[in-house]
This record gives structure tokens, C-alpha cells and sequence, in this order.
């Protein structure tokens, strides 16, 4: 019988994943991760294990969560990124940190209630990352990270269900969390204000300076670049003719650069700190599916491998505002090719 700890943040989604590894015949544990300041859903973990018969863990890597999570957010944001604190969490933390833990703890591998699937080439034995069989809920985007041992070692129960079904069969358990509302927020940020956290954590004021035009004019003062992002129009604090919207953050000359919608639109894109799922490196040119952001729709473009750690993405349409920080996914299908971080 496969041990396998459920990474269980107390809602119904983790807790539903537990309980299908444990009907399909694996040795169950479920465990709570106290990330930022404790954990606010440890209560409700602990309970859905007590209703199902399961051992509870409750395991402190704040100090992980902060040096690979929070600094890393913390430092792209102040070199003028917007990052997804998500993708780092599961690459260093739920899928890193996470799985060396459980291992320790005598496990084989981990269950999470992610809505993406995992399966192994037989032919390549690879093992290869999918989406979720909910378009709505597909969260393979934020996964694009994960390495092949990773990948070997993990568990997605929730990859061919939809939420529906989910919150149906955590009822027919009796889990008192089957409608609790999924969290939205950033955890160490939950009420959105990123720059005011930034301002916070690092205690500095964000640094004011210019806001200018494409051709260098000077249009006003921005309150300091964490408070920007590109495709931003609106708290800008300034009036034009036309709709204007942040097009550059320059971190280094301290400026905030405006530029009507048309100017945002890019057809090529470059990524780095790449990882290659179906494949250990791109073969040629190769026509994909790439998504610029989480609820980016896939986009057909055409990707080549420009550098050792560099992918150069052509899309047959331009695309708006590719912004430094977030992730480029590539897509085959339902399966992940691999992805990388927007460049400047």
C-alpha cells in the first residue's frame, strides 16, 4: 500500500483529494503547511482528516516560505515585475520543500487538490503535465514548473472532475467545508495592496519619479514603480485625449512610461529560467499553444529555443501586454511543453 501525504490547505478542493487517494487503496496523511504568519486553514484541514480517519500534520516553513516566496515577490516587484507568487510557492514550496518533508516523514509522494493531471509517456517515460479536464478550473498554468521528479512523485485526484462534482462528493462525506468559498487572494497579501505590503516588508516608501511618453516627454509624477504594472490604465492620476496605459517600467531610470493601446501589442515574446516538461529541449520550431497570463486564453504561436535558457515565442496574432514576471506557458494539446518568465 503507497503512502501519500494530502497537502490540505482547508478548503473543499485538498480535501476531496485526500479522500479520493484514499479510496483508491493508498495509506493517507493529510498535512497543512503554516506559510505566513500560521496557517488560517489549519482548523478546517485538521477537521475534514478527523471526519475521514486520517492522520493530521501541521508543518512550519515560514522561514522556506519567506526566503523562496516573499523575497523573490518582494524583488521583482521592485525591478519594476509583476510576478505570480503561486508558480514560486508550488515550485519551492508545496512541490519542493513539501516533498522532501514528506519523504522524511516515510511518504512516497504527495496529493494536492490542483485541477491538472499527470500521466507517463510509455513510449519516452517521461512524465507529462495536462490540463484539467474543467477548462474553468485548469490550473496547469501555475504548474509549468514542476521538474520530472516532482512530476513523478505527486498526485492530481482532481484532474478529471469538475468543481460541481467536487463540492458533490465532499457532501456525500460529510465535509462541513463542501461549499466553502475558494480564496482568491495572495496569502501573505490578502487585501490586494501589494505595494503597500512591499512598502511594508522592505520599510522603505516607494521612491516617486518621472512618468513619461514614448519619445521621452514628461507627462508627471508616478508614487514609485511597485505601484504599476504594464496594461494598467487606471489610478495613473493624469488626463489625456485618449486612453493611456503603462506600457515600460525602466527600474533603473526610476520611470513609468505611458502609451496609447495600440503601442502595447507584441507579437514576439522572449522567456527565461526555462522548464521543459514533454521534452528535454525544443527540437526546432515547433507550433504551440502559449498563454501569457493565467486566464489567457492559449494562443496559437510558433516557439524555438533561442538560448540555453531562453524560448522565443512568435504568435500568429500580437498579443497584449506581455509583462516581465509572469509566466509563458506553452501547450501541445492537453499537455504542457514547458514554459518559462517574461523578459523586458
Amino acid at each position: 500500500m503507497r503512502k501519500i501525504m494530502a497537502a490540505m490547505s482547508g478548503g473543499v478542493d485538498s480535501s476531496v483529494a485526500a479522500l479520493l487517494v484514499r479510496r483508491a487503496g493508498s495509506q493517507v496523511a493529510g498535512a497543512t503547511l503554516r506559510l505566513w504568519g500560521g496557517a488560517d486553514g489549519e482548523g478546517d484541514a485538521s477537521q475534514a482528516c478527523a471526519r475521514l480517519g486520517l492522520p493530521f500534520y501541521g508543518l512550519d516553513c515560514r522561514e522556506e516560505f519567506q526566503r523562496e516566496v516573499v523575497e523573490r515577490f518582494v524583488q521583482a516587484y521592485c525591478q519594476g515585475e509583476t510576478p505570480t507568487p503561486c508558480i514560486l510557492c508550488n515550485r519551492h514550496i508545496k512541490f519542493g520543500w513539501l516533498l522532501e518533508k514528506a519523504r522524511e516523514l516515510g511518504f512516497e509522494g504527495v496529493a494536492t487538490g490542483h485541477y491538472a493531471r499527470v500521466e507517463q509517456d510509455k513510449g519516452t517515460g517521461r512524465w507529462l503535465l495536462k490540463t484539467g479536464l474543467d477548462a474553468q478550473k485548469d490550473q496547469s498554468y501555475m504548474l509549468y514548473s514542476l521538474t520530472q521528479r516532482q512530476l513523478s512523485r505527486t498526485l492530481f485526484p482532481l484532474g478529471g472532475l469538475t468543481k460541481a462534482q467536487v463540492r458533490k462528493l465532499a457532501e456525500e462525506a460529510g465535509l462541513a467545508n463542501a461549499h466553502k468559498r475558494d480564496s482568491q487572494d495572495i496569502c501573505f497579501v490578502p487585501d490586494g495592496d501589494y505595494a503597500g505590503f512591499i512598502e511594508r516588508y522592505t520599510g522603505r516608501p516607494a521612491l516617486p519619479g518621472d512618468i513619461v511618453g514614448l519619445s521621452g516627454e514628461t507627462y508627471g509624477r508616478h508614487r514609485g514603480i511597485i505601484h504599476y504594472t504594464i496594461g494598467q490604465r487606471k489610478g495613473l492620476g493624469l488626463s489625456f485625449p485618449q486612453p493611456m496605459f503603462v506600457s515600460r517600467i525602466d527600474p533603473q531610470a526610476n520611470t513609468v512610461e505611458l502609451a496609447p493601446q495600440e503601442a502595447l501589442f507584441s507579437q514576439s515574446v522572449k522567456a527565461h529560467s526555462i522548464n521543459l516538461i514533454a521534452c528535454g529541449a525544443l527540437p526546432g520550431p515547433v507550433r504551440v499553444q502559449a498563454k501569457l497570463r493565467y486566464r489567457h486564453p492559449p494562443q496559437p504561436a510558433l516557439a524555438e529555443q533561442t538560448g540555453e535558457d531562453e524560448i522565443t515565442v512568435t504568435f500568429d496574432q500580437p498579443q497584449r501586454a506581455p509583462t516581465p514576471g509572469q509566466a509563458l506557458v506553452l501547450y501541445d494539446g492537453e499537455t504542457v511543453v514547458g514554459g518559462g518568465i517574461i523578459g523586458r
